[in-house]
């Protein structure tokens, strides 16, 4: 059928007839391929750009209680996120990396031009190879990372160090983990000040408790921090006012905003399992009752006291699990959320959180991005709307060509 219609169309016209049927046969094709061409179109920008809009849409950030804010100083506006897990060269289909790099890509720069926050944080690994790159391979995936997590002048973005970035505490090299602290300048134990709210940003891998020098270095950024801490609240850096030589001691510290800290880390402080998480993003219920690894899945129960005696935080925020939990610790003073990971290649329903924090409050709502289910079921039923559309038209082409063609032998 094909054949016989470009032979019928190539001929040399000989009657007016002939030759205004085919300019009419060809602008019938050209229209048929236009439309083709955008409704593929809009398919692909409904599936790749707009689907990101609708849920984000829904999000906001938590609103203070009139009256509730007790200083000057403006709320502070914070993202965070975690698992990003870029791939590398080792277990990364090319288009497996260019689907997944492109969805968070796509999700991120919606996430920035809705909401403009003051400070994004992501909770470790940002790589999923980073443990085994070579310095050409680490600045390739940096070089993406900076890319896809673009942020404007007026946010500040923050990493924390996950095992995928430098491996777990028995395989972490002294090269690869300096490497990663001097590129996102972090320390085994960083605190940030921003609007009188602190954030102290933890290496989950260094505080093994062996003794190792990486695990030295920490406990001591740990108990400096602690003091400082005690100096700011107690004049004093065991957090005992009665002792004149400890209140000199906070000399050379500087001052800190009194306000209790926000620990920002990795793994998640000790819990024997998620059997306590809830919510569609919780693990699923035949992982909730396997117990833990600790230094694996969890911070040892050591370290965890440690921690929350040392900083006596009022939020705890990890990430690790890739799925979402919330837990209470130090009966009932210390909360703390997992968040879950942000790639489609760990999730079918990635999210990040939304929170608006005061020298007092810390309030989040959880943004759910489209799932990965939605997405492929819209290509099967737009490819599948296009494809009848188009065998619909193709029909009513021939029954047409048919037409004319016994009308002009």
């Amino acid at each position: 059928m094909i054949g016989r219609l470009t032979h019928f169309l190539l001929q040399r016209p000989r009657t007016f007839s002939r030759w205004t049927l085919s300019k009419f046969l060809m602008k019938t094709i050209s229209s048929i391929g236009t439309k083709l061409f955008l409704l593929v179109s809009l398919l692909f920008l409904t599936c790749e750009f707009l689907i990101y809009f609708p849920g984000q849409l829904s999000c906001s950030w938590p609103k203070l209680k009139t009256g509730k804010q007790s200083s000057t100083i403006e709320p502070l506006h914070v993202i965070f996120l975690a698992d990003t897990h870029l791939l590398g060269q080792r277990f990364g289909h090319w288009f497996d990396k260019l689907r997944r790099e492109w969805q968070m890509q796509r999700s991120f720069q919606t996430a920035m031009s809705l909401f403009h926050p003051d400070a994004v944080f992501i909770l470790g690994d940002i790589a999923d190879e980073g443990k085994w790159e070579d310095e050409e391979q680490f600045l390739s995936t940096t070089t993406r990372f900076r890319r896809i997590f673009a942020v404007p002048d007026y946010t500040e973005l923050y990493v924390v160090a996950g095992n995928h970035d430098i491996g777990f505490h028995d395989y972490v090299h002294r090269s690869r983990l300096f490497r990663f602290q001097k590129h996102f300048d972090l320390a085994a134990v960083k605190v940030i000040s921003k609007n009188n709210i602190v954030f102290i940003l933890m290496n989950s891998m260094a505080f093994h408790g062996d003794g190792c020098s990486m695990c030295s270095e920490a406990y001591k950024q740990l108990r400096q921090v602690s003091e400082q801490l005690n100096c700011t609240r107690h004049q004093s850096v065991t957090g005992r006012q009665d002792n004149t030589k400890d209140r000199n001691k906070c000399d050379r510290y500087e001052k800190l905003p009194s306000t209790k800290p926000i620990v920002l880390q990795h793994f998640p402080l000790y819990r024997e399992s998620d059997t306590i998480c809830e919510g569609p993003d919780a693990p699923p219920e035949a992982e909730k009752s396997i117990q833990h690894q600790v230094r694996k899945d969890v911070l040892s129960k050591e370290a965890s006291d440690m921690q929350l005696s040392l900083l006596q935080p009022r939020m705890i925020l990890s990430g690790h699990t890739h799925h979402a939990c919330y837990v209470v610790h130090s009966q009932g003073r210390t909360p703390e959320i997992s968040v879950p990971s942000f790639s489609w290649r760990n999730r079918n329903n990635p999210s990040f959180i939304l929170a608006t924090i005061t020298e007092d409050d810390f309030l989040w709502e959880k943004c759910f991005l489209p799932e990965e289910s939605t997405v492929k079921f819209l290509y099967v039923i737009g490819g599948a709307i296009v494809i009848l559309w188009l065998v619909r038209e193709t029909y009513q082409y021939c029954m047409f060509t048919k037409a004319k063609r016994t009308k002009y032998p």
